[in-house]
C-alpha cells in the first residue's frame, strides 16, 4: 500500500482538519470534529444531519453547506461515529424548527442512530430519523429493511436541503425526502478491491478476470461473481435490473447517478452512461436529471454505483434548487 499519510492513529483528524482549511468560507470544525456549516443556517429552518463513517470521499462530509447538509458526524475509517457525538450534532443543527437525520442503512450506523434518537427523545429534541436503503443487491423489494444505503444519500441531502431552506415544516422536509427514497435504487459493481487505509489490509478479492455486482459500500459480498463484461454489457445488465425493480414505464422522468467508487476513470463512467442513455431512449424513459462523478468512493476501489429515481416536478425544482458544498454546487 503506497499512501501519501502521518501516523494511522490520526488519520481522521488530519484529513478533516485539511479538509476545513481548503474551504473555510464553507465548512468548519466543532467540537468533536463535527463537520459545519460555516455560516449557519437561519433560525426557524429545520436543520439536516447525517452521520457515517470516514474513507469515503467526498461522501458525506463534503456535501456540508448552503442548501444542503448542516452538520456530518464523521466516523473513523470505514466505521460509525458513537451516540454522543450524533446527538450533541442534532443539537447544533437545532433552529427552532426541528432536525431531520439522515441514515445509510448499514448495521453500525443505524445502531448509532437509533441510540442517538432515543435519548434526543428523552430530551425533548424535536427530530426525525429517516433511513437510505436503496440498494436492490441487498434485500428483496418487499423488505426494504434489508436494502443498503449507497450513493441515494445524495439526492436525499439535496431534496431534503432545499425543502428546509424554503422554510418547510419537519413534516414536509421529511414528507419529501421519504417520497424520493421510495423512488430510488441503486446498483453497484466492483472489478478490484480497495485497501484499508490504517492497515493496509485488503477488503476483498477479485480475480484479474472477475466483476462483482452488488458489491456494498464497504466491501460487502454481491449478488454475482462473473467474469468481466464490456461497458455495454455491464450497463445493459445493470440497468435492466434497476429498472424492473423499481417498476419504471414508458413516459417517467429519471435521474441518473453513476458514481465511481475511487480508482475508475471518468473515461470508463462516460461510456457506461452513454449506453444507459441510449438504452432508456430506446425504452422511451426520459433522462431528465443525470450526474457522473466521485460522490462516495472506497479508497482504491474499482468499479462504480449505479443510481435511478423517479422523479416528479416539485422533487426535480428542489433538485435544481441553489446550494453550495465544497462538492456540489448549484447556482
Amino acid at each position: 500500500m503506497k499512501k501519501f499519510i502521518n501516523q494511522p492513529e490520526n488519520l481522521v483528524h488530519e484529513l478533516l482538519e485539511g479538509y476545513v482549511l481548503a474551504y473555510p468560507q464553507k465548512v468548519a470544525l466543532a467540537r468533536d470534529y463535527l463537520v459545519v456549516r460555516t455560516v449557519p443556517k437561519a433560525m426557524g429552518k429545520v436543520g439536516i444531519v447525517t452521520l457515517g463513517g470516514s474513507g469515503h470521499e467526498p461522501g458525506l462530509s463534503g456535501f456540508v453547506g448552503e442548501g444542503m447538509l448542516d452538520v456530518s458526524v464523521p466516523g473513523e475509517i470505514f466505521a460509525a461515529p458513537g451516540a454522543p457525538r450524533c446527538l450533541e450534532a442534532l443539537k447544533l443543527a437545532d433552529r427552532g424548527a426541528g432536525i431531520l437525520f439522515i441514515v445509510l442503512n448499514h448495521a453500525g450506523d443505524v445502531l448509532a442512530a437509533n441510540l442517538t434518537m432515543e435519548i434526543a427523545r428523552r430530551q425533548g429534541l424535536n427530530a426525525k430519523e429517516i433511513l437510505t436503503r436503496e440498494d436492490i443487491s441487498s434485500g428483496p423489494r418487499e423488505k426494504p429493511e434489508e436494502r443498503r444505503g449507497l450513493v441515494g444519500f445524495l439526492p436525499i441531502y439535496k431534496i431534503a436541503g432545499a425543502a428546509a431552506e424554503e422554510g418547510r415544516s419537519l413534516n414536509e422536509v421529511f414528507d419529501l425526502a421519504d417520497r424520493l427514497e421510495r423512488n430510488m435504487r441503486t446498483l453497484a459493481v466492483a472489478v478490484k478491491t480497495a485497501t484499508h487505509p490504517s492497515t493496509g489490509q485488503a477488503i476483498f478479492t477479485l480475480g484479474d478476470d472477475e466483476m462483482e455486482i452488488g458489491m456494498g459500500q464497504h466491501g460487502e459480498a454481491g449478488t454475482g461473481r462473473m467474469k468481466l463484461k464490456t461497458a455495454d454489457e455491464t450497463a445493459e445488465l445493470m440497468l435492466s435490473a434497476l429498472v424492473e425493480d423499481l417498476e419504471v414505464k414508458e413516459g417517467e422522468d429519471l435521474l441518473v447517478i453513476l458514481n465511481g467508487a475511487g480508482a475508475t476513470t471518468l473515461m470508463e463512467l462516460f461510456i457506461v452512461f452513454r449506453r444507459v442513455s441510449q438504452i432508456l431512449k430506446a425504452r422511451k424513459i426520459r433522462l431528465v436529471r443525470s450526474l457522473v462523478g466521485e460522490f462516495i468512493t472506497t479508497q482504491e476501489q474499482a468499479g462504480f454505483q449505479m443510481f435511478i429515481a423517479r422523479m416528479d416536478a416539485e422533487l426535480l425544482r428542489l433538485w435544481d434548487a441553489p446550494c453550495d458544498t465544497p462538492y456540489f454546487v448549484v447556482c
